[in-house]
């Protein structure tokens, strides 16, 4: 006999003794347990009753705000930039201050045109009586007030020269990033500054694509095809106030095939700023006994659009539906569900058809679904 069956002869009392002690121990605890790992009970879900309602139909588009007035600041002298008069993006009054540039050859300028213009003044003056008294040639007195009011010419532009050093805001608004720094050359070729933007109101720009004009009879929006305007903020939240179309194309985009519109909103609040990405809301109509689902609770699956009910037996029980537009945060959903079902909300990625539920409606405080196995089968304490 091998060392190896010696061995495993003389383990084999041992592990017996192991086996009948661990199913003996087993067997207690069975029957404190009552057979094994406690059940769990219904999952618990918040549900929605579907009710129909009347929404508005409507399109959402993607859209970019711009200011209703866009207007460059340029530079009418060249010269050395010296100053930044206004602080980047503050809103400023027309005719205020935004700039300065060196005035010193501009004064001098203003100097010399005025002492041109002092001498021809006088000069006309001088030969004036002259010319009364026949004492010169007419052709002489008539050079005289040329000359002079060709100096009063010169000492006007110089006077508005020596004006526009000082570059003033030409409208209301909010003020973009200054183009120049302090000391650089400021030349007439290349004299934009700054740009200013009057956001109240504010316009916003979008276009709408083939499959959305579609939907119009036409082929293409007018304005009686729109009943109102809206705008949702990129956090989904609508905006207060309601705009209206003040531009829609005539013609078809060719490249594109889109139809450019845009809209007017009004920004007293100043929350909205030049240059955001939102979404326009066209109001086409209105629909009636359709049901609001939560985007989250509606399944986008190979076999269509789905939502989790809860049955009459308090099991889930998937439903086809027919799916149309958002609205705010839900789908409106145009077929499939009936008054008074219950729509699941939460807990999707867990539920199973046929599985049982606990249904809750929504801020209900949950129960003790799937707490009431564990409490009937926990071992009571010694």
């Amino acid at each position: 006999m091998t060392p190896t069956s010696k061995f495993q002869r003389k383990a084999l009392p041992f592990i017996v003794s192991a086996v009948i002690g661990a199913l003996a121990v087993a067997g207690c605890s069975g029957d404190k347990t009552a057979g094994g790992p406690p059940k769990m009970g219904p999952m618990p879900v918040t549900v929605i009753e579907m009710q129909p309602q009347k929404v508005p139909s409507s399109i959402e588009i993607m859209a970019q705000t711009e200011g209703a007035r866009e207007t460059e600041v340029r530079a009418r002298v060249a010269g050395i930039l010296i100053k930044r008069l206004y602080q980047e993006g503050e809103t400023v009054k027309t005719g205020q201050p935004l700039f300065q540039i060196d005035r010193t050859p501009y004064e001098n300028a203003l100097a010399e045109s005025k002492a041109k213009a002092e001498q021809t003044a006088r000069e006309v003056g001088r030969l004036k009586g002259l010319a009364e008294a026949k004492a010169i040639a007419q052709k002489d007195y008539d050079d005289a007030v040329s000359a002079n009011a060709m100096a009063q010419a010169a000492l006007h532009q110089a006077e508005l020269n020596l004006s526009w050093t000082t570059v003033t805001a030409p409208v209301a608004g909010t003020t973009g990033r200054a183009i120049k720094s302090d000391g650089n050359l400021i030349s007439t070729a290349d004299s934009l500054l700054t740009s200013i933007y009057q956001t109240n109101p504010i316009w916003v720009r979008f276009s709408l694509g083939e499959s959305d004009l579609a939907k119009f009879p036409s082929g293409r929006v007018t304005t009686k095809d729109v009943k109102g305007v809206e705008l949702v903020m990129a956090n989904g939240e609508k905006y207060e106030k309601p705009g209206k179309l003040n531009f829609l194309a005539t013609n078809i985009d060719t490249t594109l095939g889109t139809q450019a519109l845009r809209a007017e909103f009004d920004n007293a609040g100043g929350q909205l700023l030049p240059g955001q990405f939102v979404r326009v809301r066209l109001l086409t109509g209105e629909r009636d006994g359709v049901y609001l689902v939560p985007q989250s609770a509606v399944l986008q699956t190979e076999q269509g659009t789905l939502v989790m009910t809860a049955g009459p037996e308090n099991k889930v029980a998937p439903r086809p539906v027919k799916a149309g537009e958002w609205y705010g945060k839900d789908w409106v959903i145009l077929g499939g569900l009936n008054a008074g079902d219950k729509v699941i909300v939460d807990n999707l990625i867990k539920l199973r058809p046929g599985m049982p539920v606990e249904p809750k409606s929504p801020g209900q405080p949950a129960g003790m679904a799937g707490m009431g196995g564990m409490a009937a089968n926990a071992p009571a304490k010694q």
